[in-house]
């Protein structure tokens, strides 16, 4: 049974969206052309600091907010359509024939209103989602969102060709990573093959989260609880899963926020006015909406564990060099899970034991 309609899905994401600031065919053309030209400029300023090196990158891609949208939906199709449909063959679901004629429609309304809300707000992204890359070749692809770069340059009053480079730095760390470690494309796909699997999909069971978690939404919504409305609604299995994504995704997030602040000094010259205008607007509420979403799929919180992905890279820097920290592009293994993130001491004495102060016998 199809649990998603993506068609409906993309549909909805693509009647929602707003199409974005308004250009001149001349300075949408020469915006593209520009943000291609800086995500190459950033390239080599992003290997030599974080001395990765590559023999093949993932192509650069500049889309407007419904391309954006339709790269989405596919790749999500094409993970997710094969695993869910050897989910609900293989497990006992008994849902109604009313159920699975209209549930993938409305389930594919309600990931199209989320691809609504986040294609306004992404920049950039390197897209992992979409048939695994042929041996050899660089998985993902780099995507950069022209409208939202342009519509958050101008919201805040910042310098567009210093903005655009900052932005780039940051979507050419993720390239750049993922082309260093080649395994990383298949690790990050079958982390969440492993979260779905995870999942209990009786009906039964599938209620009695449900009920827990609206039980507990007034608080999510308030502030006072710092699980996300989708955190609440896992299974103990999927929560092991998470603690692997977390501490992937704080280190991927983190390492790409150093080397845009380690880089950006030296090849962007207001990058200090920029960082300070990017964080003042992610600490802003905005609108009760904004609020309700950002709490509602852990958006806020997500950023704290991206800033203590940052300490991470920081920490282990200061003590064993880039080099050192470069050892968690070597192995799946080698990677920090949420713990160590949090904790740096205690993936230094796993991966660095020689770091150890020696003892005196």
């Amino acid at each position: 049974m199809q649990l998603v309609d993506w068609q409906v899905a993309a549909a909805t994401a693509t009647r929602l969206v707003p199409p974005g600031p308004r250009l001149p065919l001349d300075e949408a053309v020469a915006t593209v052309e520009q943000l291609r030209a800086l995500a190459a400029e950033a390239d080599g300023h992003v290997a030599g600091y974080t001395q990765l090196t590559a023999t093949t990158v993932a192509p650069v891609a500049v889309v407007d907010r419904p391309g954006w949208i339709r790269s989405n939906v596919d790749g999500f199709r094409d993970l997710l359509d094969p695993l869910l449909e050897s989910l609900t063959s293989s497990r006992r679901t008994p849902f109604g024939p009313v159920t699975a004629a209209i549930g993938p429609r409305i389930t594919g309304a309600e990931v199209g209103a989320l691809l609504a809300y986040l294609g306004t707000r992404v920049l950039g992204q390197f897209e992992l989602l979409g048939p695994a890359p042929a041996e050899g070749a660089p998985g993902g692809r780099l995507t950069l969102v022209a409208p939202n770069i342009v519509a958050t340059e101008r919201t805040l009053g910042v310098e567009p060709h210093d903005f655009r480079l900052w932005v780039c730095l940051h979507e050419v760390t993720h390239r750049t990573q993922f082309a260093a470690a080649p395994w990383l494309h298949a690790h990050v796909r079958s982390l969440l093959r492993d979260y779905l699997t995870a999942a209990d999909l009786d009906p039964a069971a599938i209620m009695s989260r449900l009920r827990n978690a609206l039980s507990s939404l007034p608080d999510v919504i308030r502030g006072s609880n710092d699980a996300s409305f989708i955190e609440l609604v896992q299974t103990d299995d999927q929560r092991a899963v998470l603690d692997r994504v977390t501490g992937l995704m704080s280190l991927l997030e983190g390492h790409a926020d150093v080397v845009m602040d380690g880089v950006g000094p030296a090849v962007v010259p207001t990058v200090a006015r920029i960082r300070e205008s990017f964080e003042g607007r992610r600490r802003q509420a905005g609108n009760p909406l904004e609020r309700f979403m950002r709490r509602l799929f852990g958006i806020d919180m997500k950023m704290k564990q991206y800033a203590e992905g940052a300490r991470f890279v920081r920490a282990v820097v200061d003590k064993v060099g880039m080099a050192g920290l470069n050892r968690v592009w070597d192995a799946p293994e080698l990677l920090p899970d949420a713990a160590e993130i949090r904790a740096p001491e205690r993936w230094l004495a796993r991966v660095h034991p020689e770091q150890l102060p020696a003892v005196n016998g």
